[in-house]
């Protein structure tokens, strides 16, 4: 099993969909215990990943590879190779909660084309794992593109009023950046056999060859740049970042709740992932690029400041959770471009942060919406009075989202602007109204939601979580408060791929200093650095 453990992980969700199609439609309770078990086994199977992979934390490189480069379509040199480092492997296990989570999250919300619904939902699983694992370029692109097909079927069928629109303008906006990413990758392709005589989309083999594009007196810095930006637009359409972040809120609101629990906490993040992953190490020198940098710097401060003013305005729960995330994200790409270990620590941290606390709190907002088919916050009011549990639950989860000290937000969000204040101060200044409107847009909500007494006559009779609502949540909290009180076993599972990425940004530039290297700065080795 340990050499194939990848391959175990990513197939189950996908063995789970092909034995649905085998089960009659009308036949709706096999349908959702069968998707329920093997999502539950998706996560299973991924949990002795977590003993294997503590034994290797601290060795260089990618962890578990199973395939060979060029074995799988010899002609064009694409292969089926997988990999791990410290920080898919997080993600890889976010995906494997959150999976189970959603799917669990569904058993009464979703009535019509039961089957259609779960067999989509377990193919998405299998192509979000894909692009975790992935360490050829052909192979992560197929992953990456089939996994636009079943969130575009789960807002368009199964979404809300206005699904349509919603699901077109999602595919739209990524299929454009899709696009880029694939002739900038077709690009390194060709120069890498121009430079070793081997046609490869290995990942590791491009590592090698796409820096040198920079210096490369045939092409230089330009086409470096060109070809960073076609990257960089991919990914930032995914995260979003500023300003191309219009689609999330319409895909947010119309999605159904476990669409949004795996959107916010899944897909997002290939965005940051691909970030890290590929812009950064294959273009080192226009990552440090003063120019570049500042760009991308402010509009993470942008989308930080912008997407905490719009939540404080909304009158929909969903929609101002889903500009939270805009927000949220923002310091994730700070982090990233503080281009040094804290940032980049804190970044992947607050990434897994954003997975637990978002998740948990689209499904806050679905099991109101189950309740009373409405989402409009003026129709609340007093509601902890009849679901006293159930607002407990959402004020740890509030809390954690909004970064308060002994909870995960709290560890991430500090690592980062930790980081971008060595990097330069007045970054993390403009950076700190983010965390303070995070406070104001959140407590506001609760406010009006749970407190005072039950005005509204529909709320009165509101029953209270129910076991298997219960269940979704506890993972969660357990994160969450583990993530607060003692991050350290995440630092150390980050130290050693977060310092070789640094390492590859910084060299090329001669910029290495002596706070660069250690993911996890003390005061006084900052000082010292300094």
């Amino acid at each position: 099993m340990q050499s194939h453990i990848l391959t175990i992980i990513l197939f189950t969700p996908l063995v789970g969909a092909l034995v649905l199609l085998f089960i009659p439609k009308e036949n709706k309770e096999a349908i959702r215990w069968i998707a329920n078990i093997f999502a539950l086994a998706g996560l299973l199977v991924s949990i002795p990943l977590v003993p294997l992979f503590w034994a290797v934390r601290a060795e260089p490189g990618f962890k578990f590879v199973e395939g060979v480069a060029n074995n799988w379509i010899p002609s064009i040199g694409a292969g089926y190779v997988l990999g791990i480092d410290g920080i898919s492997f997080l993600l890889i296990m976010l995906t494997t909660l959150l999976g189970w989570i959603s799917i669990l999250s569904s058993w009464t919300a979703i009535e019509n084309r039961v089957k259609e619904y779960y067999i989509w939902f377990l193919v998405l699983q299998t192509g979000m794992l894909g692009v975790f694992m992935a360490l050829d370029f052909f192979l992560f692109f197929v992953f990456w593109e089939a996994m636009l097909v079943p969130m575009y079927l789960l807002i368009g069928i199964w979404g809300g009023p206005k699904k349509l629109y919603a699901a077109i303008k999602f595919f739209l906006y990524t299929l454009f950046g899709s696009v880029l990413m694939l002739l900038a990758v077709l690009f390194l392709y060709f120069y890498n056999y121009h430079q070793t005589g081997t046609y490869t989309f290995s990942i590791e083999a491009l590592y090698k060859t796409a820096p040198g594009i920079f210096h490369d007196p045939a092409y230089g810095a330009t086409y470096a740049i060109l070809l960073f930006c076609a990257f960089a637009l991919a990914f930032a359409i995914k995260v979003p970042m500023f300003p191309f972040h219009t689609w999330l809120p319409d895909a947010h609101v119309e999605a159904p709740t476990a669409g949004s629990v795996i959107l916010a906490g899944v897909l997002l993040k290939m965005g940051t992932y691909g970030f890290i992953r590929f812009a950064l190490p294959f273009f080192p020198d226009v990552a440090m690029h003063p120019k570049v940098r500042g760009w991308m710097i402010a509009l993470s401060i942008i989308g930080i400041v912008y997407g905490a003013l719009v939540s404080l305005m909304q009158k929909d729960m969903k929609k101002l959770v889903a500009y939270s995330s805009v927000s949220h994200l923002g310091f994730c790409t700070l982090g990233i471009f503080a281009l040094n270990g804290p940032g980049l620590s804190g970044s992947v941290l607050q990434q897994i942060n954003h997975g637990i606390s978002t998740g948990a709190l689209f499904l806050i907002v679905g099991i109101l919406y189950e309740r009373r088919h409405t989402r409009e916050i003026a129709e609340y009011g007093g509601i902890s009075n009849v679901m006293p549990v159930y607002a407990t639950i959402t004020m740890i989860m509030f809390l954690s989202s909004m970064g308060l000290p002994l909870l995960n937000g709290f560890v991430g969000e500090f690592t980062i602007l930790q980081g971008t204040f060595i990097e330069n101060w007045r970054w993390a200044a403009w950076a700190i109204p983010g965390v303070v409107l995070a406070a104001a847009y959140l407590l506001w909500l609760y406010q009006r939601v749970f407190f005072g007494t039950v005005t509204n006559p529909k709320n009165e009779k509101l029953h209270d979580l129910t076991p298997r609502e219960l269940l979704t949540f506890a993972p969660l909290v357990i994160m969450a408060l583990w993530i607060g009180l003692y991050p350290k076993p995440f630092f150390e599972i980050l130290e050693t791929p977060v310092n070789q990425l640094v390492q590859t940004v910084r060299r090329p530039n001669g910029m290495m200093r002596a706070y660069d290297t250690p993911t996890h700065v003390t005061p006084e080795k900052a000082g010292a650095g300094n």
